[in-house]
């Protein structure tokens, strides 16, 4: 029997207990026990949740920091690169530029210095053409006009043949007189040799020198002309094709032989194309070589004769 000073127990208060699905066709009810163990569970672990919170933001943001330096850096590197493309096209842009300039520079130079020397060579010509046009002027009044026109004709169609007036009248009035040796056989000989272009003159040795070729045959004595048969001392000696007869000639014979040469050397560079002149220094040339031949046929010749 309850005593008169003890108090009543409290009455128990009641705790809704929840049910939670264990399977999708079965369920049981947890025990008080196991519930107030889930309940300090969830408790423990609400409070845990804001602390990690702070944690995976500082992560989010290390990471984005990370992620900015790093395209900053490829950015920086991108930069670098093509700050160091176009430095090296601005120095290829420059030195195409100078090399441009110093085309330019010898283009002008050249195109100066060729119209200079084509001024030049103008002006000379004018200059000639002029001096051409004077001494055409001066040589009418003092040339031969007959003579002239007989050179003109036979430079209009240049030959060797004898008949033609221009030659005939040379041959006549300076090669055969400059020719006329006292040996008329053997000036036939010269003259014919050298029409053909086959006479040699060569000096004379002062001691023989031996060969192994046949041995040479000296027509006359060092003392007496061939031509002329005259006594004097002869220097030179001549050979007339491929003769081994070698004739003495005295300096006078070689001085008129060596005039008709020099006459006949020149209408062949003539007739050849050889000689780029005008009619008149042509002409000229001929008419000295014509008073070389005259001269040494009245025996004015140079002393190393």
């Amino acid at each position: 029997p309850p005593q008169p000073d003890e108090a009543p127990p409290p009455p128990l208060a009641s705790v809704p207990v929840p049910w939670k699905n264990v399977g999708s066709c079965k369920g049981h009810r947890e025990s008080p026990g196991s519930l107030v163990e889930a309940s300090a569970g969830e408790e423990a672990q609400g409070e845990e949740e804001p602390a990690a919170a702070p944690l995976d933001v500082s992560r989010l943001r290390s990471s984005s920091m990370e992620i900015r330096e790093k395209g900053s850096e490829f950015l920086k590197e991108e930069l670098h690169k093509a700050q160091k493309e176009l430095k090296l096209k601005d120095e290829e842009c420059e030195r195409l530029c100078r090399v441009r300039e110093q085309l330019e520079q010898e283009l002008e130079e050249l195109t100066a210095s060729l119209f200079e020397e084509a001024h030049k060579m103008v002006r000379e010509a004018n200059m000639k053409q002029a001096a051409s046009e004077k001494q055409l002027k001066e040589a009418r009044g003092k040339v031969d006009t007959t003579l002239f026109a007989e050179f003109q004709a036979w430079r209009a169609s240049p030959t060797l043949d004898k008949a033609c007036p221009f030659l005939e009248r040379v041959y006549r009035e300076d090669v055969g007189p400059c020719l006329d040796f006292t040996m008329q056989e053997l000036s036939a000989l010269v003259r014919a040799a050298v029409e053909d272009n086959t006479l040699t003159i060569e000096p004379v040795a002062s001691q023989p020198l031996p060969t192994g070729k046949a041995a040479e045959v000296d027509c006359g004595s060092a003392n007496t002309c061939a031509l002329s048969g005259l006594a004097r001392i002869c220097r030179h000696r001549i050979r007339l094709g491929d003769s081994e007869s070698h004739y003495y000639i005295s300096p006078s014979s070689r001085a008129r032989i060596t005039a008709v040469c020099n006459f006949f050397t020149y209408i062949r560079y003539i007739q050849q194309g050889l000689v780029r002149q005008d009619a008149e220094p042509m002409f000229w040339e001929i008419m000295r070589l014509r008073k070389e031949m005259s001269l040494a046929k009245l025996g004015f010749f140079p002393l190393e004769a």
